[in-house]
């Protein structure tokens, strides 16, 4: 999603480049992400990048997503039939290539029945222009239609949802984890350090960094969790985006945190997490600080 807006063309090629080096080959991305309506910014950066061959593409699990308007028109957005089939070839031309390994729904779509939405998944996947079809963005009950129409057609149904869920923001637990867990869906969390706030920010701003509106009014509304997450952080003697991204992946169905780079070294300084072993005791100091939900319906009732 930062490819484009924050980081430059020729960054974002080193950025997927040094991800090769290191074994990291899923890329996830959506024909809106450029935030310039109808241009696709973000996935022609790929797509360029895709271009210039030494086998990044046949290396690269790429997913991109559908649902947000690319136009002024009807049917150039959310998930109707000829949405679906404009949109895929859309993607697959400013992305140069000829299937996207994983192609979600960004957002569930109440008008379109899950019917219309299969047949056309299905023609495209016929056509050998995608090969699985993931959600975001569902709720669990979403996610439970989806795979019922999916299982009366005869069809492999979703294959993945992508959530938003970090230590701030636990609701998928009561619902959406379960079904997932249930149906077999891997999870990809979005915004797993809450739009900074998990990502030492009380450290940056002391050092003079720039926050944002937005981030400075939801820091006043978490402050002192924060704060004792970060002395927390600092006991372990881990920097506090790596203690969130760790957190995620000891989750129920989690397979892997969106970490979003915007520069190499934010790629770099992420591997950390993968070091970063959380025991027992960690995890029930992490639930005091941010309290999560059981399971649904014991969360609230017995």
């Amino acid at each position: 999603m930062n490819f484009g807006p924050a980081t430059s063309e020729e960054d974002s090629f080193a950025i997927m480049d040094r991800a090769h080096e290191l074994g990291i080959n899923f890329f996830d991305t959506a024909n809106v992400y450029g935030w310039k309506k109808g241009e696709g910014v973000t996935e022609r950066i790929i797509g360029n990048w895709f271009a210039k061959g030494g086998g990044r593409r046949e290396k690269t699990v790429i997913a991109t997503k559908l649902y947000g308007s690319m136009g002024d028109w009807p049917n150039d957005d959310k998930l109707s039939a000829l949405n679906i089939r404009r949109a895929c070839d859309a993607s697959l031309k400013r992305l140069q290539t000829d299937y996207i390994d994983v192609y979600q729904a960004h957002h569930v779509d109440r008008d379109t029945p899950f019917e219309e939405f299969w047949e056309a998944m299905e023609i495209l996947r016929q056509q050998g222009k995608i090969l699985y079809v993931g959600s975001s963005n569902f709720a669990g009950w979403h996610i439970a239609k989806a795979q019922e129409t999916a299982a009366r057609r005869g069809t492999l149904g979703l294959v993945s949802e992508q959530s938003h869920y970090n230590l701030l923001t636990r609701a998928v637990e009561l619902e959406v984890l379960p079904a997932c867990e249930d149906y077999g869906l891997g999870v990809i969390p979005w915004s797993p350090l809450g739009g900074g706030l998990l990502g030492g920010v009380l450290r940056k701003i002391d050092k003079g960094r720039s926050a944002s509106d937005h981030m400075v009014k939801q820091l006043e509304k978490h402050r002192d969790a924060i704060e004792q997450y970060e002395k927390f952080c600092d006991e372990l003697g881990e920097e506090p985006a790596n203690v969130a991204l760790a957190w995620l992946l000891t989750r129920p169905a989690v397979t892997a945190p969106i970490i979003g780079p915007r520069t190499i070294e934010q790629l770099d300084g992420s591997l950390r997490t993968l070091e970063i072993k959380l025991d027992e005791q960690a995890l029930a100091r992490l639930d005091e600080l941010f309290p999560g939900h059981r399971t649904a319906p014991e969360d609230y009732a017995w």
